[in-house]
């Protein structure tokens, strides 16, 4: 082989949870190697790993659509195949006579067993193999606890984090330009995939919410940075201020690099525009995810399996009616229904609310946390693998630095202090919209004579002081 045909020979960027081209340590590398690039994506199947939910498969439809453009625009394009990696990726670069191979790390312990089979099959077949850092802030396991265990708290976690957390001056904006390997290679239609929902199509309200792909990522970053992040102290509890930065998805599909997200907010703070403690409050939230993964990373069973073994024969209750009735939003209790209709409608819902959500489920309920993580799972477009079980834990007490048993939120309280003017349960609950505020969040208090405005809306699914006497005997009964 000549010089010039070796230096011909391709070099395969796997696409994963890293669909940019922006901040993305395997692109740059590849782009740097003067060979020409080969963009893979692989929809995993057959692998063992957790399929992918609804309304996630929605946004990675929309992604991957505007990832294969932003590459056109440059040129190039993205090839798209469905099945096993470890069967797929050898058979691209045996039939594209690629010289190499570049993708970002994961973590979760199924896809990491995944990559090394990949890795030592494709060094077998003489394919140099090179993966980089990209998902974390922080490589699992690079700080441990005095006695070099994982951290199981969070606290002491993210004050061991915190102070190793500065700008990357190694972050790269989007290449403005690229060499494409432009021989062929068999790619599968983006509508193979089936990810986009048909009969019916219930994704209306998800396309009027939401703009997948790396420009709506960096739009919303901005628009967080320039007004939301000042107020995201003081309003991020409140679902009607609009305080959230609403960047969790992004950052699920890895459309805007977390180490860019970091900078950005600490760049913000430097200039002394903030209240003091805006930066910090939304960068403990990064950390808060960064926690989750590194605890998944050691715990791979953390959606099917307690933290806590001692709640392995806990007594949870089979509901179905009344598990129907929560994930309808028909409980009773205005907030609990407006954030499950949130969901429902936009794949999203209010960090606060799903804490409220949650609780209500594990502990009004006794209905079993897994269930309702499964149906969040589904549901919600930033569904993550290790923040979404780990959020149920937390709530139902069973995992690492978890709520402790005897937290119980009370809804009513909970809407009267978060949401007090009752603009976000008039929004999501429309049959309670005319009520005056003081009966908003206890609709069943309300008068007869303004009871008619009401009438569409379910009496609670369990009284309140019931369902928390109920739950805190049958919590305490575990302990």
């Amino acid at each position: 082989m000549t010089e010039d045909e070796s230096a011909s020979r391709p070099t395969i960027v796997w696409f994963r949870d890293d669909l940019r081209l922006a901040d993305h340590p395997a692109l740059d590398a590849a782009n740097a190697s003067g060979r020409p690039v080969l963009c893979l994506f692989v929809l995993e199947e057959g692998t063992g790993r957790r399929p992918l939910g609804g309304a996630a498969g929605w946004w990675l439809d929309k992604s991957l659509a505007a990832l294969d453009a932003d590459l056109r625009r440059l040129g190039g394009r993205l090839v798209l195949r469905r099945g096993d990696p470890r069967r797929i990726l050898p058979e691209v670069a045996a039939s594209t006579d690629a010289a190499a191979l570049h993708f970002n790390r994961r973590y979760d312990r199924a896809g990491s067993d995944i990559d090394e089979a990949v890795m030592a099959e494709m060094t077998r077949q003489g394919v140099a193999v090179s993966s980089h850092a990209a998902w974390l802030l922080f490589e699992p396991g690079a700080i441990r606890t005095k006695t070099g265990t994982p951290f199981r708290v969070f606290t002491p976690f993210w004050k061991a984090h915190r102070p190793h957390l500065a700008p990357r001056p190694a972050l790269r904006r989007r290449p403005d330009s690229m060499s494409f390997f432009e021989g062929p290679a068999a790619c599968d239609p983006l509508v193979s995939f089936g990810l986009h929902p048909t009969r019916p199509d219930w994704s209306g309200g998800l396309a009027e919410r939401w703009t997948p792909g790396e420009a709506g990522a960096r739009a919303r970053l901005l628009a967080f940075l320039d007004g939301d992040l000042s107020r995201y102290a003081a309003e991020r509890d409140v679902p009607a201020a609009g305080a959230s930065s609403c960047l969790s998805p992004h950052l699920r599909f890895g459309e805007v690099a977390v180490a860019r997200v970091a900078q950005e907010v600490m760049k913000v703070a430097a200039g002394g525009e903030l209240p003091a403690d805006a930066s910090e409050k939304f960068l403990a939230e990064i950390g808060w995810r960064e926690f989750a993964w590194h605890l998944f990373s050691s715990f791979p069973d953390l959606a099917t399996h307690n933290f806590q073994s001692g709640f392995d024969h806990f007594l949870w209750r089979e509901d179905t009616a009344a598990f129907q009735t929560w994930t309808a939003g028909r409980t009773g209790y205005p907030i609990v229904d407006a954030g499950l209709r949130e969901l429902w409608q936009t794949g999203f819902m209010h960090n606060r609310v799903r804490m409220i959500v949650a609780s209500f489920l594990v502990k009004h309920l006794l209905i079993d946390w897994r269930q309702g993580e499964q149906w969040f799972w589904d549901t919600l477009v930033d569904a993550d693998a290790a923040s979404n079980p780990f959020g149920w834990q937390w709530v139902a007490g069973t995992g690492a630095d978890a709520a402790p048993y005897f937290r119980v939120f009370n809804p009513m309280a909970q809407g009267a202090k978060f949401d007090p003017d009752g603009a976000y349960v008039r929004r999501f609950v429309p049959e309670i919209a005319g009520l005056p505020d003081k009966f908003l969040h206890r609709p069943w208090e309300v008068p007869p004579l303004l009871r008619l405005s009401a009438a569409a809306y379910p009496l609670p699914i369990v009284e309140h002081e019931e369902g928390r006497k109920r739950a805190l005997a049958a919590f305490a009964a575990r302990r």
